[in-house]
């Protein structure tokens, strides 16, 4: 009997939470009328670049505290802690992300071989819904269509659609197969409507080099079209995932009425602690490569329309890091772990069995290898830069006078193991993290070198040109080995066009170019430079990489008077295709030159190669030289320009005062 009674206890307690859960759910989004909030909460992501796994990776273990952020196995246990909270109330969750998934990480290089990771495990996870970044084009259209189809699009696109309303895709390519949507609808078990759509900003759509013949339509347009049919599909809340970046989506926000929420990518240092309002538009925007997990608690009124942020009364902050405090959802780890196995037989054959495993150390270093700060001189930069130039001399046998590359390819700090299992070490993961972007005709991961001739005079406009181009992107600024330059940084835009970001270049900006006539690394003896003129037609090897080839015939197009033409040794014109280095049969890497040079280094008591001193500060290898503000120089030239007119006229004043005065002696 007493049993019995126990039994029905424990049967009753459990209908009564869910009959209190039921009551308090209807209290909290239906309550009665059409006047109760409906609740919902937004998680989101923005350039995630493949970060398949902390970082830095030296510092991960999975058993032991660390000083690691990101990695997909932690935002899963954190969304699934969100989701499992929020469901006792019936608040609905979902999870997006606004763009650049892949490029950056190791993981990105299993694409050309038929792999998937990224996205795959973000179905995984449950992510609702994604929208496109320009590094999702790194390997071009065709290998992307190929990565969705792998990722089970366009049948996935029924649980997690990819959202962009301003792709131009032709119906003929393999991409206009694989269910990317101009809207999307999503329906919640509260009964909200949202209603997706998707963007890629003009920048970052500048910046996709391999988009051809993908085209891009003005985001305004495309935003304010999609607006109008998501208010057609009578959605509640109307949500634009939009990789621009926060200054575009401002313009944007305040031109087209009608957007709820704008979730933005694309500029990594512009993440937001809070959110910022353009109007009714509510703008935010997490961090990139997984450190943080964005969150938005959001109310929505029917009766009225409003919805409003709830952030405040939960205490929920909008930014919560993916540090080693948040476990790791083990099923997840297991995915992970499946695809860093093939990612190792990958490294393996590409670094000729030099590094078997993404974890080794190949370098140790009692210095952070810096990346910035922008548009100077950098010591990564400048060790990247010597590892170019010098085993591209050790692998062709050739001498190289300049190796150039832009700051956009070397993508973040490298930084040495802080803990008692890593202290100092610097694993191949993490410096492949940094330098492993883009691909080459071969499909092998990396943009491949280049080996160009250029003449002084060539080498003075591409120096004006990038200087110029940072003016719009830091991406676009250099670092340099086999010389030095000087720029006067008040001289490279004459003014700047009113209520636009145009520069009018003075193309003057550089005083000088030096040449390093030294062999090995470069030092600062200035016994060891020789000068270059403006006007020199010598011809010097050059090496840099295909990214920065790629803009050579669109700078042509735009500065025909200006250009710079890649040459072979006897002066000849060359495609980009004819300049590529080759290593054997196989393309020459820029991230395989990096590595080789991290590998050769001398090895200290723990046998692992050890970072130089020397490369502890920069080398003065840029240098900026502040002269006269060329507004100065305009102030004086118009001045002595009005000064030259007033002698004239007072001169043609007096000459016609002489020659009346003659003239009335003549007649007396």
């Amino acid at each position: 009997m007493n049993k019995k009674k126990n039994h029905e206890k424990r049967g009753w307690y459990p209908s009564a939470a869910l009959l209190l859960t039921i009551l308090f759910a209807a209290k909290t989004t239906i309550g009665g009328g059409a006047d109760a909030p409906l609740y919902f909460t937004i998680l989101h992501t923005n350039d995630e670049h493949s970060a398949v796994l902390p970082a830095p990776l030296v510092d991960y273990h999975p058993q032991k505290k660390g000083s690691t952020s990101g990695g997909l196995a932690r935002l899963s246990r954190l969304a699934n802690d969100i989701r499992a909270a929020k469901s006792t109330s019936g608040e609905p969750v979902v999870l997006v992300s606004a763009g650049d998934i892949l490029g950056g990480a190791p993981h990105f290089w299993l694409i050309p071989g038929g792999e998937a990771p990224e996205i795959s495990i973000m179905r995984e996870i449950g992510y609702n819904v994604l929208t496109i970044g320009n590094h999702d084009f790194d390997y071009g259209p065709e290998i992307l269509a190929h990565y969705y189809r792998t990722a089970g699009y366009p049948e996935a696109g029924a649980t997690t659609p990819i959202v962009s309303s301003n792709l131009v895709i032709p119906q003929s390519h393999p991409l206009a197969d694989c269910g990317i949507q101009d809207t999307h609808v999503l329906v919640l078990n509260n009964g909200l409507r949202l209603g997706f759509f998707g963007l890629l900003g003009k920048n970052a759509a500048k910046l996709a080099t391999r988009k051809a013949p993908i085209d891009i339509s003005d985001p305004i347009s495309a935003a304010a079209e999609a607006v109008k049919t998501l208010k057609a599909m009578n959605v509640d809340v109307i949500i634009g995932l939009t990789h621009a970046g926060r200054y575009e989506d401002e313009a944007l926000a305040s031109t087209v009425p009608g957007i709820d929420i704008m979730i933005t990518g694309h500029f990594h240092d512009m993440a937001l602690e809070k959110p910022l309002f353009v109007g009714n538009t509510i703008l935010v925007q997490s961090t990139a490569f997984l450190h943080h997990l964005g969150i938005l608690e959001l109310a929505y009124t029917r009766s009225d329309g409003k919805l409003r942020i709830r952030n405040a009364n939960s205490r929920r902050p909008f930014l919560v890091p993916l540090d080693d405090s948040v476990e790791e959802d083990p099923v997840i780890a297991k995915s992970i772990a499946r695809y860093t196995e093939k990612l190792n037989l990958l490294v393996k054959r590409l670094t000729e069995n030099k590094v078997s495993d993404v974890h080794d150390a190949v370098l140790t270093s009692d210095f952070v290898l810096k990346a910035g700060p922008p548009l100077q001189e950098s010591i990564l930069g400048n060790f990247v830069a010597d590892a170019m130039r010098l085993i591209t001399e050790e692998k062709t046998g050739e001498k190289v006078d300049f190796a150039i590359q832009a700051d956009g390819v070397i993508r973040s700090d490298v930084s040495p193991g802080s803990m008692p299992y890593s202290s100092g070490k610097i694993c191949f993961y993490d410096l492949a993290t940094a330098i492993g972007l883009g691909t080459g005709f071969d499909e092998n991961p990396g943009y491949p070198l280049a080996s160009i001739y250029l003449t002084g005079n060539d080498i003075y406009r591409m120096l004006e040109l990038t200087l110029m181009l940072s003016r719009y992107a830091d991406v676009f600024s250099i670092q340099m080995s086999g010389g030095r330059f000087f720029y006067d940084p008040d001289w490279v835009s004459l003014f700047r066009i009113p209520y636009t970001n145009v520069h009018v270049p003075t193309l003057r900006a550089v005083t000088g170019v030096e040449r390093f006539t030294g062999n090995g690394v470069q030092t600062n003896s200035g016994e060891l430079y020789t000068p270059i003129s403006r006007n020199d037609d010598t011809l010097y090897h050059v090496v840099c990489d295909s990214y920065i080839l790629s803009f050579f015939p669109k700078i042509a197009e735009l500065l025909p008077f200006f250009k710079v033409i890649p040459k072979n040794r006897d002066g000849k014109e060359i495609t980009l295709r004819e300049a590529v280095i080759h290593n054997g049969k196989e393309e020459l890497k820029f991230w395989q030159a990096v590595v080789a040079y991290a590998l050769a280094q001398p090895a200290g008591e723990d046998g692992i190669p050890r970072m130089p001193s020397f490369y502890s500060t920069t080398g003065a290898r840029i240098i900026q030289q502040h002269s006269y503000p060329v507004v100065v120089w305009l102030i004086l030239a118009l001045a002595l320009t009005a000064g030259f007119f007033v002698v004239c006229l007072r001169f043609w004043k007096s000459r016609r005062k002489k020659k009346a005065s003659a003239m009335t002696t003549e007649i007396r």
